[in-house]
């Protein structure tokens, strides 16, 4: 017998134990372990998780293997493991078409398997049958195979297999907008087969992604055809949604134990020290139990009160499980591992202690890990007393492999067997390490010599596209191109990538291909994509933000590498624009809005930049690895030739003039005016509500045309001829009719209605006219002349709105497709040619008002609409689109590009120009939340269309002018201003608006009042006591402007939904606008549930008055103190929480005629006879929203005439439950 040191029999120990617990139950065949003895299903995540410490322990036999025998047990262990890994990759490996499938359906029934039979590897139930969609066991599989390759074991055998992996990484890289079932297979926690978003499995996503990024599968012995590619940016956009959500786990369950496994061993997916340590302490404070931790809150799984004869819950009988629910040991051994990591050893004996304690000695002593502890049925009572006070009994698997592996490694680590370098040999660990700062490289190249001769003027000695050969330059969509010939296999069926984003990690790379060198400009520079893209201004502002963004996000090996090409289509009037200039002396300079810089050339650049191979690209399955896969050749060849080159647009010029086309001109006059619907001028915004107000759109002064003496047939009848009135009356300001038009006066009785039945009703209208129009073209062949004219007229006038408004009215009347009868260059040319020619001129003239409109006539869409929109919704914000209160349309899951572009149409009728500013806004916001979430606190539906009322309620507020010339203002603002003045309404920050050439408005931050005296811009300046006028009036309505921005943000204070649950916890319900909040809500909702929060907020978004909603906020903010405070047991039934606020409003004017406040002006006036018609009929004097007074609305929250003070005496006048008399202590502040 040899002689032993101690460490070897402590192993020996060790290696009996994991023998006798784990690899006995080791299928021979397929390698795979059963749920239990009795169960023969092998699910992918607790396989993986049993092989563990397996793993760790083949690890420590290899550092003592001081004898041949040691050698060997440790070769068997590493066997035992790449069995494992092998059966499972089999096992998915033969449901590769469900991965194709997946790819282009992100369905729930097209997901691999989450188990499958641990006897032969298939499928064990069907595709519907259960929650399959598990994306963080598939992630944890490929996470755990990068650290065994890592770590020396050879897991994948062919370059078959190396496509399939591939395949799996590209099912995986979009887990941050696809909802899962998740960690413990139940989706919703009321178990009703709902899918939602969890943050734990975007965690291991991430995690996977970042360690197979580069990895090569066959070891130090492969080459480039196993090595696996991921994009980086998908890895980030993982991790910007797993920050944004951290504590909460998904929308129903605010905090989850399985978060462990993402903040610690295995993913360590989080690089924010602080978010670690708060979502930690989060978990241990509120899941943390005497037997382990609480899987959720309200878990009902394996609880006495469970009923075990259904799967799913009632939604009322969550509130049941609150205190008993099971606690699990496991995650004391996921916290052992946690602080060893941290090499914090105090922490670790601490739970290793608590863990010996719970722990079930079996018969021959071995401590074995049970799955869960539950409070047994007689003690239930005792429990829902006292929480943690009963003893607790052992129900379900003893023992639970999943955590006996996790604690023989946790005691490997402790006994110093193993180091935990070696449990995770890419260094994951590190990643919460601060890191020094990134310098970020820029490249700037010109199209052509002119261009570059026109830098040099300025300083600035740049190369052109010839010069910097033999590196060639492409535009990101090359890239992205060249991407989806990555993991194609026509063996197993797997066709590629199917995204076709590539982010500015990606083109901030350099890629080596055979000998060819690529550099590729961002995607955000592709100015094919759509209007913004002609803004410089904005590209300058995006490429400041892409900057900022590389400084914090990147983290591969080099620096990053941005490459710009100055373009022709950039120059303004063949001048170079100033902002551009100034930008690159910028970036020069080193620094650019605190991010260094270095601005170079692209040969400079070569030896510090991160290069990709692009290998991928080769030949492979043909057997010739080292030429090019023959489409791609094809591809490159072609698109060398053309990817930089210019296309001329079609010129309208010629013909000579017509006598008669001046009549015709002024008849399209305003074609387009007419289409706009965002109304400013009632004070109700977001209300086109009781009060009669004509509508704006709708030219009731003029006399229908039809019913006028038709002078001359052959004019249209749509004309004004010039005797009905001169060229320059007002009536030609937007009052002629184009056919689009309602023409009758408006019924106020429906005056509220939505869009769509104004549409159909006013096509019914449309009859009559149709008609005569119809016996028109009988007559006289007046149509087809008609239409020559116009185009005649086009080709003469010089004015791109003149030529907008006859184009609108050609779609109108003829429809896109019409053929106009000019041709160029033999083609057919249609209303459609003419509208793209028209919207590239525009776009060249920077005409933003024109531009918007053509592009919505053209069903133009932005490039990255679906991507914007998913990029709100997974950082939980949902999205509306459309005015309130009728046509708005909420968006709550990611929807494809087309519906979304239908569904905001929809939602905006004719208008085109607002649905594309729509567009425009979402993808703005999705840039703001991207860069500073900070912004979105405390807001959880962005509603668009209030958002596009109160930016030019704003606009005439600033500019002093009516709601009609404002928004006119806001369509006409450059895209780069648009994005601005969104900034100030989100930061709620003070701005002016000052005027710059061509009519073009500026919006500047205010810092002081004297700033907005100067850059007031009304008609003419302000001079002497004007300007003082202007300012002292500008503090009046502060407090109203306020609360209208935060009620059409729906901004809410800090933990206000919370706060409404307690609230609602005390009374029957709570009535708001006709909805009521039932007290049953908190039966199956958490206080911190976000789905809570999205009831009250639906609740709030009733109101269409922003204004009256933020006062409806802080009447519940004062109910939520009379909770808070005790004053009261209970607060009896149901709250109706507006008359809380009529009542405020009732005292606060009945303290105004006491002491003759400002209100008596308007409100509190002493009633005549006709102003109580007035009121009746609904018209405050002051305009204020909702019968309620103006003057209340800018109050002050605090003070003795706040608003508050009337709320909190309002809330003891109308609540029975409140004492009348007796002391009562006032804990209102």
């Amino acid at each position: 017998m040899r002689s032993r040191s101690n460490s070897g029999v402590r192993l020996d120990y060790y290696q009996r134990i994991v023998h006798r617990l784990i690899l006995a139950h080791q299928e021979p065949v397929t390698g795979l372990f059963p749920a239990s003895n009795v169960n023969s299903h092998a699910w992918i995540r607790d396989n993986v998780y049993c092989i563990l410490a397996v793993w760790g322990l083949s690890m420590a036999y290899k550092k003592i293997a001081d004898q041949d025998e040691d050698r060997a047990k440790c070769y068997e262990l590493e066997q035992s493991c790449v069995k494992l890994m092998r059966g499972l990759l089999m096992a998915m490996m033969n449901q590769k078409d469900k991965v194709e499938k997946f790819k282009m359906t992100q369905s729930p029934y097209d997901s691999l398997h989450a188990k499958y039979s641990s006897k032969n590897g298939l499928p064990v139930v069907g595709d519907n049958e259960w929650g399959h969609l598990q994306i963080d066991a598939v992630s944890l599989y490929l996470l755990i195979l990068a650290q065994m390759t890592a770590s020396g074991l050879q897991i994948v055998f062919s370059l078959d297999e190396v496509s399939f992996i591939q395949n799996l990484v590209f099912y995986i890289e979009s887990a941050y907008s696809i909802p899962d079932y998740g960690i413990w297979e139940r989706g919703d926690k009321t178990n009703h087969g709902e899918p939602e978003l969890n943050a734990s499995s975007i965690g291991m996503a991430k995690a996977a992604l970042e360690a197979m990024n580069e990895l090569d599968l066959f070891g130090a012995r492969g080459g480039p055809a196993s090595v696996i590619h991921v994009l980086a940016d998908e890895a980030h956009k993982c991790q910007a949604v797993l920050q944004s959500m951290l504590p909460r786990e998904s929308n129903s369950k605010e905090l989850d134990s399985g978060l462990l496994c993402v903040i610690g061993f295995p993913a360590f997916a989080v690089d924010d020290a602080q978010l670690i340590h708060n979502t930690k302490d989060a978990i241990l404070s509120r899941l943390q139990g005497k037997y382990g931790c609480k899987r959720f809150l309200r878990d009902g799984y394996r609880t006495p009160k469970e009923d075990p004869s259904r799967l799913y819950y009632e939604r009322w009988e969550l509130r049941m499980f609150e205190n008993i629910e099971c606690e699990w040991p496991l995650f004391y051994c996921y916290l052992i591992l946690f602080h060893a990591f941290q090499n914090d050893k105090r922490s670790v004996e601490e739970y290793a202690s608590r863990l010996e304690k719970i722990m079930v000695r079996s018969e021959d002593g071995i401590l074995l890990v049970p799955e869960s502890y539950a409070v047994p049925q007689d003690l239930v009572g005792f429990e829902y007393q006292k929480p943690g006070s009963q003893v607790r009994e052992v129900v379900g698997r003893c023992p639970f492999l999943w955590g006996q592996s996790l604690f023989i490694l946790g005691r490997l680590l402790q006994e110093g067997f193993l180091a935990v370098g070696e449990l995770d040999p890419l260094n994951r660990r590190l990643g919460a390490q601060k890191k020094p700062d990134v310098v970020v490289q820029v490249v700037i190249i010109a199209e052509d010599n002119e261009i570059r001769d026109k830098l040099a003027e300025h300083d600035l000695h740049v190369q052109t596209i010839a010069e910097v050969a033999p590196i060639e330059v492409q535009p990101a969509r090359v890239l992205s191109h060249l991407y989806t010939y990555l993991g194609r296999n026509r063996k197993l069926g797997l066709s590629g990538r199917k995204s076709r984003d590539v982010g500015i990690l990606s083109t901030s790379k350099l890629y080596s291909l055979k000998d060819r060198i690529f550099a590729f400009t961002p995607q955000f520079a592709d100015l094919s994509r759509f209007y913004i893209a002609s803004d410089n201004e904005l590209m300058i502002d995006i490429l400041k933000g892409e900057i900022n963004f590389l400084k914090s996000a990147w983290d591969l090996l080099g620096r990053p590498l941005v490459t710009l090409v100055l373009k022709r289509i950039h120059l303004d009037q063949d001048k170079i624009p100033l902002a551009m200039i100034q930008t690159m002396r910028k970036l020069k300079s080193g620094y650019i809005n605190g991010t260094r810089v270095m601005l170079g050339s692209l040969k400079d650049f070569l030896n510090t930049s991160a290069i990709t191979d692009l290998s991928f690209l080769g030949s492979t399955e043909d057997g010739y690895p080292d030429r090019l896969h023959p489409d791609v050749q094809t591809y490159l060849d072609e698109h060398l030739l053309r990817s930089f080159s210019n296309r001329s647009t079609m010129s309208l010029r010629g013909g000579q003039l017509r006598p008669r086309t001046l009549r015709r001109r002024m008849s399209c006059k305003g074609a387009i005016k007419k289409t706009r619907s965002i109304n400013v001028d009632s004070d109700n915004l977001g209300m086109e509500g009781p009060s009669p107000l004509t509508e704006r759109r709708l030219s009731s002064i003029v006399p229908p045309p039809w019913l006028q003496a038709n002078k001359q047939s052959h004019v249209s009848v749509f004309a004004t001829t010039p005797e009905e009135g001169p060229a320059n009356s007002p009536l030609h300001l937007g009052n002629e009719l184009s056919i689009r038009e309602n023409i009758y006066p408006v019924d106020p009785q429906h005056h509220s209605r939505s869009a769509i039945d104004r549409r159909s009703e006013f096509v019914r209208q449309q009859e009559m006219p149709k008609i005569l129009i119809q016996r028109h073209r009988a007559e006289t062949n007046f149509a087809d002349t008609e239409v020559e004219e116009l185009i005649a007229m086009l080709r003469e006038t010089e004015n791109l709105e003149e030529q907008g408004d006859i184009l609108q009215y050609l779609v109108d009347t003829q429809g896109l497709d019409f053929n106009t009868g000019m041709l160029e260059e033999g083609r057919v040319v249609t209303v459609r040619d003419l509208l793209k020619g028209l919207y590239e001129k525009a776009c060249q003239q920077k005409l933003w008002g024109l531009v918007r409109h053509t592009a919505g006539m053209l069903g133009k869409r932005v490039e990255d609409l679906a991507k914007a929109v998913t990029d709100l919704l997974v950082r939980q914000k949902q999205v509306t689109v459309g005015m309130p209160p009728n046509n708005e349309h909420t968006i709550t899951a990611p929807l494809p590009e087309v519906e979304l572009r239908q569904l905001i149409h929809d939602a905006y009728g004719d208008d085109e120009s607002t649905a594309m500013l729509t567009q425009e806004l979402m993808v703005y916001l999705a840039m703001f939340i991207r860069t500073e979430p900070q912004l979105f606190h405390e807001m959880l539906r962005l509603r668009v269309g209030l958002i596009i009322q109160v930016m030019a309620k704003e606009l005439s507020r600033t500019l002093n002018c009516d709601g009609e010339a404002a928004s006119e203002h806001l369509l006409n603002l450059s895209p780069f201003e648009m994005k601005n003045l969104l900034y100030h309404i989100l930061s709620g920050k003070e701005f002016a608006v000052s005027s710059v050439a061509r009519g073009n408005l500026s919006i500047v931050s205010c810092k002081s009042s004297r700033v907005s005296k100067k850059s007031q811009i009304g008609l003419g300046d302000p001079e002497g006591e004007d300007a003082l006028i202007a300012t002292i009036d500008d503090r009046q309505g502060q407090w109203l402007r306020r609360r209208r921005l935060d009620g059409a943000l729906n901004r809410v204070p800090r933990d206000f939904y919370s706060r409404v649950w307690t609230v609602l916890e005390k009374c029957q319900g709570l009535a708001i606008e006709g909805r009521v909040l039932q007290q049953s809500l908190t039966q199956e909702m958490t206080p911190g549930e976000l789905k809570f929060a999205l009831e009250v907020e639906t609740a709030l978004n009733q109101i269409p008055q922003p204004e009256y909603r933020q006062l409806v906020v802080e009447a519940l903010m004062v109910l939520t103190l009379v909770t808070e405070h005790n004053m009261v047991p209970t607060l009896g039934g149901i709250i109706y929480v507006e008359h809380l606020v009529h009542k405020a409003n009732q005292l606060f004017l009945e303290d105004q005629r006491k002491v003759q406040g400002d209100a008596t002006l308007c409100c509190a006036k002493i009633k005549d006879g006709k102003e109580q018609q007035q009121a009746a009929s609904g018209m405050l004097l002051c305009g204020g929203a909702a019968y309620i007074c103006q003057h209340l609305y800018d109050s002050a929250p605090s003070g003795s005439y706040g608003t508050m003070t009337y709320m909190s005496r309002a809330v003891a006048l109308v609540l029975d439950c409140v004492p009348k008399h007796g002391e009562m202590e006032c804990a209102i502040s």
